[in-house]
């Protein structure tokens, strides 16, 4: 195949060549009687005004980014808590990024901001060119309202890292040329800029190796426990942690001496490890809690704050100024458990949670006191906004109800368990009217970096899925992170084949117990998901009827070497090492493509982002042109912003996701 030139992001050939294509995928489901009302519908589920304003706290404010049909790329803006709790709350506008990038002729994503603290008056706000994950950093003055001009820090578009020291000193990470990034991309050097210095003038901090996934470093202004926390990240699955007390940085780091696999969390004069591995008799999975100086002084004696089972697992975890919030998956079902930060081993008290729904801890601002937000949801219960005090109560209080936006009458979810083709246990929650008999249904699926898929509403599929009778299913595949960490660690490298047994056994399952034929099941995933869609096609396209493969990675001997690809080694395996190179060559979706007369694949959409610098757009592109040429049936349709999300605005997403589901609807609807 002479098709080098796809390879070429900015290529004029390879740019002419997504435009044409996506032009005849839009000009054809444009055709389908769905696409405008689809569109229109979604495009106004994103827009309305009565959603959720999610907030997080700094200082005295309430800070959230909001968007709207006036608003398209979004205001940064924040309001005080009595405001935000009335019914009709004011928001003083910070940032119109709608305004900024028509004065400045630049279509500008908003990525965040870095507040400093504790005088919330100045923030390094992140903004992305298209939706690409290197930003664009400029220092905001909270007072006035306006970007910093006497002196300010800025950085130019690059993926960097940072964190104040002070007013006049940051620490970061960031690309000054040699040496500054490592392989993956990301920063390689820590550095301490001083205002008025040229960045490239400033000292350095700590270091990695070219090889490493990234370094960085962050402070912590807890007040008495005030340090610099490094971190050096082997690869996506190993570092090494050091920390330096104070905030001088001049102060030498101490390691950390966890084993490389551990997570680790310094909070106040506790640290915490999650340990994939049993370490110092804190078993994998499990967090165990001593005191930083003691571990430093060479204590191991960890005390457990939780331990796991079969059936429960750690998933995260959040801090109050006095107490600390852990998220628990029990069957892939949530529970909040608080523990008093004094004491974090002591006894564990539950936050009440209505049942049947995947809660998660939205905001904690510990430097100001102990609330928490909250919210929850399910697949048919759209977002529930909570506020709790947790000196006061544990009963958390509804703030805010998003409107559902579609009719969920009717509709009711169930878990299945299925055995994979190696005997292991794995479950599926699949939500539709199951007053009926087969139909349509839709199979996501991510299976990957640890990542758990719980429960959670999605107006956008409902209005143009589950609003016409059809089935959702969400599987638990190995990789993610469901049941801890040997969830994930059972099919990395060699062993990534089990994914897709355990995607082609729901799939299977899903005809044996009648809820669809083969041909009425659609796959849909994107990035890892995608891998897992594009695989699927090439391994078992018998059975299912449709696949959706989203930003995917498909060229799996050379994507170590594209964009971020280098950071995902300890996942899918080294190209270099033979045995892994083996298996790699295996399942290389690209590497596995036949011609339609040899096996006949189901239609299939390819969709990329000429933005995305996470994964390369060459892997959507060689593997759509690879299909067209083996004959099998292939759309394409390449978004020129967006980023590794696809979309940069509420009209770019209604726009592919309508077009999406349009042509879902064209492949496994038309003959039900």
């Amino acid at each position: 195949m002479n098709n080098h030139y796809l390879e070429t992001i900015d290529d004029p050939k390879a740019l002419d060549w997504a435009r044409t294509w996506s032009a005849a995928t839009a000009s054809g489901v444009d055709k389908h009687a769905e696409r405008d009302l689809l569109r229109g519908r979604i495009r106004a589920a994103l827009d309305i005004d009565d959603k959720i304003a999610f907030v997080s706290r700094r200082g005295d404010y309430l800070y959230n980014f909001w968007r709207d049909a006036d608003h398209e790329r979004g205001l940064w803006r924040r309001s005080t808590l009595d405001s935000y709790l009335s019914e009709e709350p004011e928001w003083e506008v910070l940032l119109d990024v709608d305004k900024l990038a028509a004065a400045e002729e630049v279509n500008w994503v908003w990525k965040g901001a870095h507040v400093l603290t504790p005088s919330y008056d100045r923030a390094l706000v992140r903004l992305s060119r298209g939706g690409a994950d290197a930003v664009v950093v400029r220092e905001f003055d909270l007072v006035s309202g306006s970007f910093v001009s006497d002196d300010p820090f800025t950085l130019p578009e690059a993926k960097s890292d940072l964190s104040w020291i002070d007013r006049d000193t940051l620490l970061v990470g960031t690309d000054i040329g040699s040496d500054a990034l490592t392989s993956s991309g990301y920063p390689a050097q820590v550095r301490v800029w001083r205002r008025g210095h040229n960045i490239a003038d400033a000292e350095l901090y700590t270091a990695g190796q070219h090889e490493d996934v990234a370094v960085g470093a962050w402070v912590d202004k807890t007040p008495g426990f005030e340090r610099i926390v490094t971190s050096r990240a082997l690869d996506f699955y190993h570092s090494q942690q050091s920390v330096a007390a104070g905030l001088s940085p001049n102060t030498v780091p101490q390691r950390l001496e966890v084993p490389e696999d551990c997570e680790t969390v310094i909070h106040q004069q506790w640290l915490f490890v999650a340990p994939r591995e049993q370490f110092a008799g804190i078993p994998a999975g499990g967090l165990g809690v001593i005191e930083l100086d003691n571990f430093l002084a060479g204590d191991r004696d960890l005390r457990a704050v939780f331990t796991p089972d079969a059936h429960v697992s750690f998933q995260s975890m959040a801090f109050s100024a006095n107490f600390i919030i852990l998220t628990l998956l029990n069957d892939v079902a949530t529970h909040l458990q608080v523990h008093e930060l004094a004491d974090p081993a002591g006894p564990a008290r539950a936050i009440e949670l209505p049942e049947l729904v995947t809660a998660s801890v939205v905001a904690t601002s510990p430097l100001d006191g102990d609330e928490v937000w909250l919210a929850t949801s399910s697949f048919t219960q759209p977002a529930t906004l909570y506020r709790i005090e947790l000196a006061e109560s544990l009963v958390p209080e509804p703030v805010r109800q998003a409107p559902a936006l579609f009719d969920t009458a009717g509709l009711s979810t169930r878990q299945h368990w299925v055995s994979s083709a190696d005997g292991t246990y794995l479950p599926y929650f699949i939500t539709g009217d199951f007053s009926r008999g087969p139909r349509p249904t839709l199979v996501g699926g991510y299976g990957g970096f640890e990542v758990s898929l719980q429960p959670g509403f999605s107006a956008v599929r409902g209005i143009a899925w589950l609003e016409r009778g059809n089935f959702f299913v969400q599987p638990n595949l190995r990789g993610g992170g469901e049941f801890g960490p040997s969830w994930h660690s059972q099919v990395v490298k060699t062993n990534r084949h089990k994914v897709w047994e355990d995607h082609q056994a729901v799939l299977e399952d899903l005809v044996a117990r009648g809820y669809a034929t083969a041909e009425q099941i659609c796959i849909r995933g994107g990035s890892n998901g995608g891998l897992l869609t594009s695989g699927a096609l090439t391994r078992y396209p018998e059975a299912f009827g449709a696949a959706v493969i989203q930003v995917p990675l498909t060229d799996m001997l050379r994507y170590h070497t594209w964009s971020a690809g280098a950071s995902w080694m300890a996942e899918y395996g080294d190209p270099a090492d033979p045995a892994e190179r083996a298996s790699l060559e295996s399942w290389s979706p690209l590497h596995n493509v036949v011609d339609q007369k040899q096996r006949p694949y189901p239609p299939a959409l390819v969709t990329t982002s000429t933005r995305d610098d996470r994964v390369h757009p060459a892997h959507a592109r060689l593997f759509a042109e690879a299909l067209r040429e083996a004959g099998q049936p292939v759309d394409y349709t390449e978004n020129t912003e967006g980023g590794h999300a696809g979309a940069a605005d509420n009209a770019q997403t209604a726009e592919v996701e309508s077009l999406i589901y349009t042509w879902l609807i064209q492949q496994v609807e038309e003959d039900r």
